[in-house]
């Protein structure tokens, strides 16, 4: 008798990351009925999902997957994590040779981060998204759209989110005639922007870019009011899954979308869309639909894609194979590790949006730019402060 196939999760049920763990927990329950038998060349596989409490921290998320390899026999892993959490996850996969697909932030800070080359790619482990180019490239049309050349002033921390900005996004926004303006990083968490702001001003920036966590760009907000800093638009990349209260519910932050219950893509297992995903969501959860919800449901179907085409799914090496030449569309759009950008990577279209007053909710993510990917709708005109 065949043995089970066996899907492991890593997700964050507690700590600071859990309202991002909770998208790909719900996909993993939604799809668990679709998911209990894979055909592969004829022949029906049974398959167990089973996961694991990331509990918000890289220790425990790395010991988690340890649980998942060695005591489970996962054939894959699957985690949506943060700066920190994603790559304890995915390190542990490649020390132990076992295939891992991730998702939620930029992809360089993903494979040139932990290690890869161009030339030296990983052999386990893979990940979709977008990259700090498409990041600039995003928020340069945004601030386009209040004239070309824009004095941009840059909340950047002193941290990987900052530093990687100063390495990959800087020169894509400078080479589009952008004047960037970076006092230099701060330390998480902020206590006092009066450098950045005194700078700002003096240097008559009209817009300003960040990486700051929701507090830290709060605070931000705030002392440049005091100071009589008034930006025109605040772009924050940071700012992608939650409608935010308070202070900044003012300050009609502009962000990156990757997904929204209106993009035009459907689910690879039985054509659900992006709408009634959000509307299933709602519905058991009882809380608004979130940006990583797209996402967490693509790792699945990725999941189910590779056990479903490898030579033989009970063997790691045939799984990671048949990630890394996958070509499927998804609930996050059409993904394809034969494209690249480099080796274990897969690209997510992103466009600008912000949050704006909602209809059935107090705030909803409005696409509001979309020149590089014409095929997800602008659905509403990007407001500037001023």
């Amino acid at each position: 008798m065949r043995r089970k196939l066996t899907i492991g999760v890593i997700a964050a049920r507690t700590g600071r990351l859990s309202r991002l763990g909770a998208p790909p927990l719900f996909a993993m329950d939604l799809l668990e009925p679709h998911l209990r038998r894979i055909s592969n060349s004829g022949r029906a596989h049974e398959v167990r999902l089973v996961s694991r409490d990331s509990g918000s921290e890289p220790a425990q998320a790395r010991r988690g997957t340890e649980e998942l390899i060695r005591d489970e026999h996962a054939d894959v892993v699957l985690t949506l994590a943060g700066t920190h959490v994603l790559p304890a996850v995915a390190d542990t996969c490649e020390e132990m040779a076992t295939p891992c697909v991730s998702s939620t932030f930029p992809w360089q800070v993903y494979y040139y981060g932990r290690g890869a080359t161009d030339d030296r790619p990983f052999r386990w482990t893979y990940h979709f998204a977008w990259g700090l180019d498409d990041i600039a490239s995003t928020f340069a049309e945004m601030w386009e759209a209040l004239g070309p050349g824009q004095r941009v002033g840059c909340v950047w921390n002193d941290g990987p989110q900052g530093n990687w900005s100063r390495d990959r996004f800087a020169p894509v926004a400078e080479d589009r005639g952008h004047d960037l303006v970076d006092p230099g990083g701060y330390r998480e968490p902020a206590a006092d922007f009066s450098p950045h702001i005194g700078e700002f001003l003096g240097a008559d920036v009209e817009v300003v870019t960040s990486t700051a966590t929701s507090a830290d760009l709060a605070l931000f907000y705030e002392q440049a009011a005091e100071r009589g800093l008034r930006p025109r638009l605040i772009t924050c990349s940071r700012w992608l899954a939650y409608p935010f209260q308070g202070a900044l519910a003012d300050a009609k932050v502009a962000t990156l979308v990757y997904w929204t219950p209106r993009h035009p893509y459907r689910s690879s297992f039985d054509g659900m869309r992006a709408d009634e995903l959000a509307d299933a969501y709602e519905q058991r959860t009882g809380q608004q639909w979130l940006q990583p919800l797209g996402l967490a449901h693509a790792l699945f179907e990725v999941a189910a894609h590779a056990l479903s085409t490898a030579g033989d799914p009970t063997d790691r090496e045939s799984v990671a194979a048949a990630i890394g030449s996958a070509r499927l569309e998804t609930m996050a759009g059409p993904l394809d590790w034969t494209r690249g950008p480099v080796p274990n990577v897969a690209t997510v279209p992103l466009v600008g949006g912000q949050w704006k007053p909602g209809g059935r909710h107090l705030r909803d993510l409005a696409v509001v730019s979309n020149r590089r990917h014409p095929e997800i709708p602008v659905e509403a005109e990007l407001e500037p402060l001023r």
